[in-house]
């Protein structure tokens, strides 16, 4: 490779870099944003960000000419059924994800986010029969023990945490199989959703219950939830444009890691001895996870 060559796949890099840095940065900061809110129940904030998303979506496509991708995916019946399954898994987290926010939970969500690379690892042995690594099996079994630290000690399991990584695994294991790009996908999935969050946004009038219009403070924030949820997507892919997986995979862990500190430093949300040995026996996971990825890197650049 020239030295011109290479130059110019650094500058390429470094902007992968700063977009994913950006990508995460503000599904990290999300927390903030939820909490903006004022008095508005989580699946509302979610039927308006379906729908908000969707409008914005329409433009961003628009602009950037990729209607033709969107068009074949509606054309193609089968395509539609596991694009429909991501749309109610994603939508499903998103609202569990606001939910978590608004019940002081946001450290929950953070644990939920720190596994989920964990439970993609799980989720490809079981479900496309891959080969687990022995640092890969040694981690999901910390995961576990993880978990079960938390049921014995605390008498209960963290639902907010395994719900959140579940939806958000089994979407990316179903998102896999989908021939679109993160844009178009989105696109097509909150187009799939439309109806149902145009369903209930319509009884959220209907019953008296909605807040769309009742203050400006409010109803600015739904209509900008449309825009916060496609934002951080489109600089995404860019990252993933121009990165290995394994660097965007490690950038992932800056969005948990907000979260944390956000919950820790910012909303004051307790954490007790067995919830913090709960995320270090994560990290160590985590750390295991990274040193595998790390290894099967090299091995495939021999």
């Amino acid at each position: 490779m020239s030295s011109a060559s290479k130059t110019a796949a650094d500058k390429d890099a470094a902007k992968g870099v700063a977009f994913g840095v950006i990508a995460y940065t503000l599904w990290g900061c999300f927390p903030l944003f939820f909490a903006l809110f004022d008095g508005v129940p989580a699946w509302e904030i979610l039927t308006h960000r379906i729908l908000w998303a969707c409008l914005f979506l329409v433009l961003v496509v628009t602009v950037l000419g990729r209607w033709q991708p969107v068009r074949e995916a509606l054309r193609a019946p089968r395509l539609l059924v596991r694009v429909l399954g991501c749309a109610l898994l994603i939508g499903f987290n998103w609202g569990l994800y606001i939910y978590a926010v608004e019940t002081h939970h946001v450290l929950q969500a953070s644990l939920g986010y720190f596994m989920t690379p964990l439970v993609n690892v799980a989720l490809g042995m079981l479900v496309l029969r891959e080969r687990m690594s022995r640092l890969q099996g040694a981690a999901v079994a910390i995961a576990i023990v993880a978990i079960g630290v938390q049921l014995v000690g605390l008498g209960g399991l963290p639902w907010i945490s395994i719900c959140l990584a579940l939806s958000f695994g089994t979407y990316g294991l179903l998102r896999k199989q989908v021939s679109l790009d993160g844009l178009s996908g989105l696109f097509v999935e909150t187009l799939i959703l439309l109806p149902l969050g145009l369903l209930a946004v319509a009884w959220f009038e209907i019953a008296g219950l909605s807040h769309f219009g009742g203050t400006a403070h409010n109803t600015t924030l739904l209509i900008a939830s449309g825009a916060l949820t496609a934002l951080p997507l489109l600089a995404f892919a860019g990252a993933a444009r121009r990165l290995r997986l394994s660097t965007v995979g490690f950038l992932m862990y800056i969005n948990p890691t907000l979260q944390f500190l956000i919950a820790l430093l910012i909303f004051r949300e307790p954490l007790g001895t067995l919830q913090l040995i709960t995320f270090v026996l994560i990290w160590l996971g985590l750390t295991l996870y990274s040193l595998s990825a790390w290894q099967g890197r090299h091995a495939g650049a021999k």
